[in-house]
C-alpha cells in the first residue's frame, strides 16, 4: 500500500457519513451479542474458551457529488455483503440506488466504505466489483476500535492506483487526505446528538459539565491551532523557511474577520451584553428564592391550619 495519493483531488467529507457508518456498525454489533447470547450454553462456554469473536465489519456504499478536482461525499447507505463468496448483492445495489437517484438526482455513487483497522487484501475484490458503476471509486475506511491517544477522526479515504510491482501491475489502496464539510442543517443535529440527555436520566450538572468539557476540548484544539500558525509565522519572518504569499493572504483574511477588541464599540457592546447577563442571572435567582419563600409559606400555612382545628390558632399568613 502506497504513503499517499498522487491523483491531486480534494476530498470533502460530511458528518452525516461518519454518523451513518457508525450507527451500521453500532447495530450490527449489538445484533451479533445478542445472538452469541441467545445460543446454547455449550457454543457459549467454547466460544469463551477460545479466541475473541472477532469484530464484525459492515459495508456500503458513499454518494456524493464531483465538481472538477473536488470530490464532496454527502449521503451513505447500507449493502448486502455475502462473507463466503467475499461479494456484494448487485440487485440490492441497484435497487438502492434507483431509490436514492430518484430523492437525490444529482447525487452519484463515489465508492464504498466498511469497519477495520487497516484495508484487507479482500477489499480489493469488492473494490474491482464496483468500477462498472465508478471507474475509480474511492474506499472510506472506519476504525471502531477505541483509542484515547488518538485526536484525529478514525477515518481514513483510500483510491486505488495501478502500480508496478516486481514487473506486474497492481492495483492497490493509497490513502489519499480530506477534510470535514458542513452545512448549516448538519451543524444543528450533530449538536442536537451530541447534547441529548442520557438514557439513565442524568442530572442537568452532568449535562452542564459535560458541555462545559467540549466547549474547553474546542478551545484547547482551537489555540493549539493557532500556535502552529504563530509559529510558522515567526519562522517565516526569521527567514527559517521561504515566503508564502498565498499562505500570508489567508491569514490576513482570517485576520480581519476577527472584531477589533480595542474599539471602543467593541467595550460598550461587551459591557451592555454583559450586564445584561447579570441582570437576567440576578432575575432568575430573585425568581428562584421567592418560589422557594412561596412553598416555604405554604407548608407553614398547612401545619398551622392543622394546629387551628385542634387548638384554635390563626394562619401564619
Amino acid at each position: 500500500m502506497a504513503s499517499s495519493s498522487s491523483s491531486g483531488l480534494t476530498f470533502k467529507l460530511h458528518p452525516l457519513v461518519i454518523v451513518n457508518i457508525s450507527d451500521h456498525y453500532t447495530r450490527v454489533k449489538v445484533q451479533d451479542q445478542h445472538s452469541s447470547s441467545a445460543a446454547s450454553p455449550a457454543a457459549g462456554a467454547a466460544s469463551n474458551g477460545g479466541a475473541p469473536a472477532p469484530l464484525p465489519r459492515v459495508f456500503g456504499c458513499v454518494i456524493g457529488v464531483q465538481r472538477g478536482r473536488t470530490v464532496e461525499i454527502f449521503n451513505s447507505f447500507e449493502l448486502l455483503f455475502d462473507p463466503v463468496t467475499h461479494t456484494l448483492d448487485r440487485a440490492f445495489l441497484e435497487k438502492k440506488q434507483e431509490l436514492y437517484k430518484k430523492v437525490f438526482p444529482n447525487f452519484f455513487i463515489l465508492g464504498w466504505y466498511s469497519t477495520g483497522s487497516d484495508a484487507e487484501e479482500s477489499d480489493m475484490q469488492i473494490h474491482k466489483a464496483l468500477m462498472d458503476v465508478n471507474e475509480s471509486p474511492i474506499y472510506v475506511l472506519l476504525n471502531p476500535s477505541i483509542n484515547h491517544a488518538q485526536k484525529d477522526l478514525p477515518v481514513t479515504i483510500f483510491e486505488s492506483e495501478l502500480h508496478v510491482i516486481d514487473g506486474i501491475p497492481q492495483l492497490i489502496f493509497v490513502r489519499s487526505n480530506y477534510t470535514i464539510e458542513t452545512v448549516e442543517a448538519e451543524r444543528i443535529s450533530v449538536d442536537h446528538v451530541a447534547h441529548l440527555k442520557p438514557s439513565d436520566g442524568g442530572s442537568a450538572a452532568t449535562q452542564l459539565a459535560a458541555h462545559l468539557t467540549g466547549m474547553h476540548s474546542a478551545i484547547k484544539m482551537l489555540n493549539s491551532r493557532i500556535r502552529v500558525v504563530h509559529q510558522y509565522l515567526q519562522a517565516m519572518q526569521r527567514g527559517d523557511i521561504p515566503l508564502d504569499n498565498s499562505l500570508l493572504r489567508q491569514v490576513s483574511s482570517l485576520l480581519r474577520r476577527l472584531p477589533a477588541m480595542e474599539s471602543e464599540k467593541f467595550q460598550d457592546d461587551f459591557l451592555m451584553e454583559f450586564n445584561d447577563t447579570l441582570l437576567m442571572t440576578y432575575l432568575a435567582m430573585f425568581t428562584n428564592c421567592s418560589s422557594t419563600m412561596n412553598e416555604l409559606v405554604d407548608k407553614f400555612n398547612t401545619t398551622y391550619d392543622r394546629q387551628s382545628r385542634r387548638g384554635g390558632r390563626t394562619a401564619f399568613i
